[in-house]
């Protein structure tokens, strides 16, 4: 996260301590702001000194980097700026993707089903607008730690255990993160937890790619913990985890696009997704079965899924509505949900 720092630092971060804590004594001159004179001084006295957060890529800093009470390597302006680099930055991926997938993959045949809420995208959307800043807030200090040398992130591949370590990186993060996050989601839906916690999530049977993040901030950020420990862990490239992180952003829309295209007993795809917001106890994991097939948690999707001409028929909608009702009453107790019109006429009867 150093390098979205060190871009952010020289294009807006710099300007905006520059101007809200001015670094003092400030002899601006009338009209040009700091001397020349000035900015050499403040640079020749400044504790911190500029270091490219990678060899491959940097952005040479501009005088407003000196012209702050607060420099570059203050820990708590490097939290603050974090925290709003994780909002702002991941509510634009996280618009972008799931607006994307919802113009041009999402089946708007889905609002029919009995069990599309009223009014479900724009909840998703509020939902997720609302976690956002807490979710950051959470996840902020990983990033303070990572950005302050404690983690275990390089930048030259020369600099992995060995060669070949720059490509087992990758599966190695989604093995871990995989199984860490099976647990963790499992441990969500103990009945201690489940109804304050994740049950914000769950409240989309049909989800949507905006429900992709529509969670309790608690709950985006413990699902989300794995990621952020692992280059605390094992050895990561800066550049791979930026690679990862976005991958990660992705694959969360994906599986809860609607589009069932991976019909595989190993990926846990969007149509093993689906059957675990409409059956609930079921497909834990994020990227494989693996995790749930060993846990006894795993439930193969209903073929039907898989037609497009079956997966919205009502005979499939029907079954799945039947277990669904069961289901949410043993789980949850009553299903306080406000669907449309018709499921609702089928609820009160």
């Amino acid at each position: 996260m150093d390098i979205a720092l060190e871009l952010c630092d020289t294009f807006f971060f710099d300007y905006l301590y520059s101007a809200v804590l001015p670094a003092q004594p400030a002899p601006y001159l009338l009209k040009n702001g700091f001397g020349n004179s000035t900015i050499e001084a403040l640079k020749v006295a400044s504790t911190w000194q500029y270091s490219p957060a990678s060899k491959y890529l940097s952005w040479t800093p501009r005088d407003a980097a000196w012209t702050s009470q607060l420099p570059r390597d203050n820990a708590y302006r490097q939290f603050f700026s974090l925290f709003l680099i994780m909002w702002l930055a991941g509510a634009l991926i996280y618009f972008i993707i799931a607006t994307l997938s919802y113009v041009y993959i999402f089946d708007k045949t889905t609002f029919k089903h009995p069990k599309f809420l009223q009014n479900q995208v724009r909840m998703e959307i509020s939902q997720a607008v609302h976690s956002m800043p807490y979710m950051s807030a959470l996840t902020a200090p990983f990033f303070l730690a990572e950005v302050r040398g404690y983690s275990k992130l390089y930048d030259a591949p020369s600099e992995a255990p060995f060669p070949w370590y720059n490509l087992l990186q990758f599966p190695l993060f989604l093995l871990f993160t995989d199984c860490f996050v099976y647990f963790i989601h499992r441990g969500l839906h103990h009945p201690s937890i489940y109804k304050t916690l994740h049950k914000p999530h769950h409240k989309w049977i049909m989800p949507t790619p905006y429900a992709a993040i529509a969670f309790h901030p608690v709950d985006g950020w413990a699902q989300s913990i794995p990621y952020h420990v692992f280059p605390f862990i094992f050895p990561l490239q800066k550049f791979a985890y930026l690679a990862l992180f976005l991958f990660i952003q992705i694959w969360t829309v994906f599986i809860h696009d609607g589009e069932y295209v991976a019909n595989s007993p190993i990926i846990n795809g969007a149509a093993c997704h689906t059957m675990h917001h409409l059956y609930f106890n079921y497909n834990y994991g994020q990227y494989t079965t693996l995790w749930d097939r060993l846990g006894g948690s795993y439930r193969k999707p209903n073929e039907e899924l898989f037609s497009r001409e079956s997966k919205m028929g009502k005979k499939e909608w029907e079954r799945q509505c039947k277990e669904m009702e069961e289901k949410v009453l043993e789980v949850e107790g009553v299903d306080d949900r406000s669907y449309g019109p018709v499921a609702e006429e089928r609820k009160t009867k």
